[in-house]
């Protein structure tokens, strides 16, 4: 086998369980950690009408907004910074020529190899040492405004939750700014076979229960419309769903694509929980939320090797009595998952 096909870029699962309902569950704390969404799916066993609450979670997703040609400097200025920021940071990933351009202070990539050609900088939007008229405000406004001005299409999300005075698209009606919804797609799937699975146990048991790294391979398949039948005259795939598992009748099927921040999913996290409440037929259902591939990070601050892959994705399988896996997924050049 050539040398360059043996080394198949690796990627990371980490799994644990917990229950929602644990006074020191970490599931909302894990979602907040994730902060740049680009898809969300959720699947539902034996499910072919949806409840009016969780619809009603959905529509209330809320807005995202592209502005274009919006100079990075313009994020850095206190007017924005009062308006939208409580708590953040300005993560920029640029090439060895800008770095050195710009003269901020920053870090090799960790991905850039031997010879550093792509640079981290970081930049603490409410430190206190970010004042108005501080040195190193004045710095960083010079060096992006005037130095090396830098101007891209932004996508912009903003969680406004009891926020007062101005909104985004007032605060850039200067510039070319455009609101946008996100996609929601409905399907029923039909006689959907599903592996079986034990909330108690991670690595499954043989003729009882599907590993979590099954349900993951399996959860991908499905997303991605992959047939199961392991049909012998198929060129596209001979994958068939893992044993033991049962066929339902029908299975729900969501997926919202857009810019979708992590408040809105812990509601929708929620609101599936609450789908228990009541008896349903389903054991467990399932919500994935799929991270940008190109954002400059994955969880928290993590650097994300986007150049290879940019996966960055997490699923919660909740259980009927509340028990939930979280599985955190990353490509070849990621650090591990918190």
């Amino acid at each position: 086998m050539p040398s360059r096909l043996a080394r198949v870029p690796r990627h990371l699962l980490v799994c644990e369980k917990g229950h929602a309902r644990h006074p020191r569950s970490r599931h909302a704390a894990h979602v907040r950690d994730h902060a740049y969404a680009c898809r969300v799916s959720f699947l539902i066993p034996e499910c072919a009408l949806l409840p009016e609450v969780l619809k009603g979670t959905i529509a209330d997703i809320g807005e995202y907004y592209l502005v274009r040609n919006l100079s990075i400097h313009e994020l850095v200025t206190h007017e924005f910074i009062d308006a939208f920021v409580k708590k953040g940071k300005l993560i920029l990933s640029v090439d060895k020529d800008t770095y050195e351009e710009l003269g901020l202070q920053g870090r090799p990539s960790r991905y850039s190899g031997k010879k550093a050609m792509r640079y981290i900088i970081t930049i603490d939007l409410t430190d206190a040492g970010f004042h108005p008229e501080s040195k190193k405000h004045n710095r960083v406004l010079w060096a992006l405004k005037e130095k090396k001005p830098l101007e891209f299409d932004f996508l912009l999300a903003w969680d406004n939750t009891g926020a007062e005075g101005s909104t985004l698209m007032s605060y850039f009606s200067k510039n070319q700014i455009q609101a946008l919804k996100p996609k929601i797609t409905f399907s029923t799937l039909r006689d959907l076979q599903c592996p079986v699975l034990q909330s108690n146990d991670l690595q499954g048991k043989p003729e009882e229960s599907c590993s979590t790294e099954e349900l993951f391979e399996w959860l991908g398949a499905v997303l991605n419309q992959v047939s199961l039948d392991n049909s012998s005259s198929s060129f596209l795939s001979t994958y068939c769903c893992p044993e033991p598992n049962t066929v339902v009748e029908k299975a729900f099927l969501c997926t919202i694509t857009g810019f979708i921040i992590p408040e809105k999913i812990i509601q929708l996290l929620e609101q599936l929980c609450c789908y228990f409440h009541e008896p349903k037929l389903a054991y467990w259902l399932t919500l994935t939320v799929h991270g940008f591939a190109d954002s400059p990070v994955s969880w928290r601050e993590s650097e994300h090797g986007f150049h290879k892959g940019g996966e960055n994705l997490y699923n919660f399988v909740i259980f009927r009595n509340l028990d939930y896996w979280l599985q955190m997924a990353v490509g070849a050049h990621d650090d591990c998952p918190p």
